[in-house]
């Protein structure tokens, strides 16, 4: 009689140190996911969003259970809450490439002050249509259900305890870095090329009639064509983001 209860709380308390292990990893990663991290989203709606994560990618991990000792518990925690922020992080910069983007398109078009501050942090209007449309488009197509698929295919890169490589993550994290950076600008190409064939025309109006005032003809042109490059492009351009955002969950180690 004695022998039952004993299992099912042995049982219990592995099922609990699971759940605690995958718990840290997931909630780390929520915590800067796009549209489920934001710093709008109340706190009490990102801690169900975790658990959530949690209950879905816990039966898919093999059982763990940290040993007693105080200290390895400590360093299986910091080495989850890492790789699980290294993850979210990589991800995040997805959409800092799109505010990036909006933000050398607004520069290039004169319309960086044009409806700025939508965002928690201020930004051009065009950064805000481009993030608030890729979330949106990322969420439509399953970013939860990725991320899902990302945390659990994390274990088979990184087992619960190991702590990554400094080399290597280092290594890894600039890559996504410069990665994120290069598709910015990739994004913001079209506004980058209008505006220096903008610049040159203006030029060369003004040396050829320099007594007209090319600056007052030219804003408005050039206000003008930004708007209608956005409204033409941004169909391409969310969909170029979004072959790179799910090409990084395909295959999150490739350096692009």
């Amino acid at each position: 009689m004695i022998t039952v209860p004993n299992e099912i709380l042995a049982l219990a308390s592995q099922g609990f140190w699971h759940g605690a292990i995958v718990f840290l990893r997931t909630s780390a990663l929520v915590s800067v996911l796009p549209a489920f991290g934001e710093r709008t989203v109340p706190m009490r709606v990102k801690l169900g969003v975790a658990v959530a994560f949690t209950v879905i990618v816990a039966p898919a991990v093999a059982p763990m259970s940290p040993h007693a000792d105080l200290l390895r518990i400590a360093q299986l925690a910091v080495s989850e809450i890492v790789i699980g922020l290294a993850f979210g992080m990589a991800i995040r910069l997805f959409v800092l490439a799109l505010q990036t983007a909006g933000a050398i398109a607004a520069q290039a078009t004169s319309l960086s002050q044009l409806l700025g501050g939508g965002l928690e942090e201020p930004s051009a209007a065009m950064g805000h249509v481009l993030v608030v449309s890729g979330l949106a488009l990322a969420v439509g197509f399953g970013l939860h259900v990725r991320a899902a698929e990302l945390v659990v295919y994390s274990y088979d890169l990184f087992p619960a305890g190991r702590f990554p490589s400094g080399d290597l993550l280092s290594a890894w994290g600039l890559s996504r870095v410069s990665h994120a950076f290069g598709l910015a600008f990739t994004l913001a190409a079209p506004f980058v090329i209008a505006s220096l064939i903008y610049n040159l025309t203006l030029g060369v109006i003004n040396r050829a009639m320099p007594q007209l005032m090319v600056a007052f003809v030219g804003a408005p042109a050039i206000t003008l064509g930004g708007l209608f490059i956005l409204c033409v492009s941004a169909p391409m351009i969310l969909t170029a983001w979004h072959g790179a955002f799910t090409a990084f969950f395909i295959d999150p180690t490739r350096v692009p």
